[in-house]
């Protein structure tokens, strides 16, 4: 239960954090790059799939975002309330990976209505997919500083608080 100094933590969160960078909307970065490169059938690609990740988000979140949103807001105050009052560490390592992935998750809704109300292509298309994958990544360095200063915290007081 001592998340913070379990090696597999440490993987699970760069692993993590590694594939949520690579995957903007669903549509991997290469597919991204070989459409920047070659467009052609490349770009026809791009704009099809994100198309249809983007249609996929906004019928999810239509169809049951309350539902989801309700069900987040409880699942982090039971984790908040666990973890930081009742000093679970595995609660608090949950918090702390599923916080900014449901960040994320918000940054990926607000990109996706925005690309099907604007309908851009080509060009803009990239440069907005290649924004959401920066403000991702950004997202994901100051998880990644939290949860080590949180981390070191937990095991420097665990190691004092034992002898």
């Amino acid at each position: 239960m001592r998340s913070f100094s379990n090696l597999w933590f440490w993987i699970a969160l760069a692993v993590m954090w590694a594939t949520v960078s690579h995957w903007v909307l669903g549509v991997p970065n290469d597919m991204i790059i070989r459409a920047r490169r070659n467009g052609g059938q490349a770009e026809i690609d791009l704009e099809d799939l994100v198309r249809i990740n983007c249609n996929r988000l906004l019928y999810i979140g239509q169809v049951s975002g309350l539902w989801l949103l309700g069900f987040g807001c409880f699942l982090f105050t039971t984790l908040v309330i666990l973890g930081f009052v009742y000093d679970v560490q595995l609660a608090q390592a949950v918090f702390l990976l599923g916080l900014p992935m449901s960040m994320v998750g918000l940054l990926n809704l607000s990109t996706a209505r925005l690309i099907a109300t604007e309908q851009p292509n080509g060009e803009d298309l990239r440069r907005r997919l290649s924004r959401q994958r920066t403000y991702t990544q950004v997202i994901g360095m100051i998880s990644i500083f939290v949860t080590s200063l949180w981390g070191m915290y937990q095991n420097l007081r665990d190691l004092v608080f034992l002898q």
